[in-house]
């Protein structure tokens, strides 16, 4: 019995770093922000594909290279999804700051793009789209320096809007039949991708009757650090200061000269680079598709809910509490301690299934919250008025 708690403790945890890591980058982000990224759990997506590409590049490159494939791979995801996110916030967030409900709309819509471009996107798919957005935001920039711009915003990009998109269409149609792209298949498609872990991430470290696999154990190490640098960043840096001193007080750190609108664009890439570090760690778990995002995004929002807005420590607590519960549910790691009882005993094998102890871990959610709405480190003073 002791062995079984210890091996869901194990497990709860490791199920725990993993929400505390897709739910890092989103609580730093909307904690500074408020903005509701429903496009979150696709970023997250984005840093699984990436560590797909560069595994499948070392695999390449033979041994010893492939062994070590996995740091490259922490520092692509966190790059790729870093300029993703700070391309979103320049061209969408940036527009909605102190609009909840059109965040929300526009990155669900972003995310759901973001879903298609992973199932089409081929080489003549991605010469359209890098065609279109040299056109369209190069000719924005240069216009953007005349001294009537805003005069005439509207007109300039009702103009270059479907005239960068038709030029882009018919380009990239002529150079996927001049070298056969047209029937090129896409990149990754509908079905899943696998990514292997390295040799020394296999097997796992034995405790007695228990087994602790390396891989989750790297994940959890991976989280450690994470957050060991967030509070480094925040804490230690220029940046991080002036970071803290937007989330609380924006209007008084304008006011002193620090550059808001920047520290927003870093800040969003900084919690999309996580979210991308996030992938990493859940490619080392399953196959990874299109979908995967959509499987973490909800409880991601609850870890940072449950933890309270902003709040890191929090968000900790609560990605431990919803991890523990979730594999000790769903693993009937009860069942022994029931086996006298046959009415008990077949109460918890209807709840032993992932589905249904997702809906324990809501229905302890939806209780919670109605004593602390605020979760379990609320916000206080300026933070709370703003």
């Amino acid at each position: 019995m002791l062995a079984n708690l210890l091996d869901g403790l194990f497990n709860g945890v490791s199920i725990g770093a993993v929400l505390l890591l897709a739910a890092l980058g989103l609580a730093i982000v909307f904690g500074l922000m408020g903005v509701i990224n429903m496009a979150h759990g696709e970023l997250i997506m984005l840093g699984a594909y990436t560590t797909f590409v560069v595994q499948n590049v070392f695999k390449a490159m033979g041994s010893p290279w492939s062994d070590f494939y996995i740091f490259f791979a922490l520092i692509a995801a966190f790059i790729v999804t870093a300029l993703v996110g700070l391309l979103l916030e320049r061209s969408v967030i940036r527009f909605l700051y102190g609009r909840p409900l059109e965040t929300l709309l526009a990155t669900w819509g972003v995310s759901l793009i973001l879903q298609q471009f992973i199932r089409s996107v081929s080489w003549q798919f991605s010469i359209g789209v890098g065609l279109f957005c040299v056109l369209f935001f190069g000719a924005i920039a240069f216009i953007a320096k005349r001294p009537d711009y805003e005069q005439i915003q509207v007109r300039v990009i009702a103009v270059l809007l479907p005239l960068s998109a038709a030029i882009a269409f018919i380009v990239s149609n002529l150079v996927g039949n001049s070298f056969k792209l047209a029937v090129t298949k896409p990149w990754f498609g509908t079905q899943g991708v696998d990514v292997t872990a390295p040799k020394w991430l296999r097997g796992g470290l034995v405790l007695g009757t228990s087994q602790l696999p390396y891989t989750r154990l790297f994940i959890i190490a991976l989280t450690i650090v994470c957050l060991m640098g967030i509070y480094w960043f925040l804490n230690k840096t220029a940046w991080g200061l002036r970071i803290r001193s937007v989330t609380q007080n924006r209007g008084m750190s304008a006011c002193l000269g620090i550059p808001t609108q920047k520290v927003d664009a870093i800040t969003f890439a900084i919690g999309s680079g996580l979210a991308g570090v996030a992938g990493v760690a859940v490619a080392l778990l399953g196959s990874v598709s299109s979908n995967t995002g959509q499987a973490y995004i909800v409880d991601t929002f609850m870890v940072v809910v449950i933890g309270g807005v902003g709040k890191i420590v929090g968000s900790i607590m609560a990605a431990g509490a919803i991890g523990i519960i979730s594999y000790i549910v769903g693993s009937n790691a009860f069942a022994p301690l029931a086996a006298s009882s046959p009415v008990l005993s077949g109460i918890l094998e209807f709840f032993a299934t992932a589905s249904m102890a997702k809906v324990v871990v809501f229905a302890l959610i939806v209780v919670f919250l109605q004593f602390r709405p605020a979760g379990l480190f609320p916000q206080k003073g300026r933070t709370v008025e703003a």
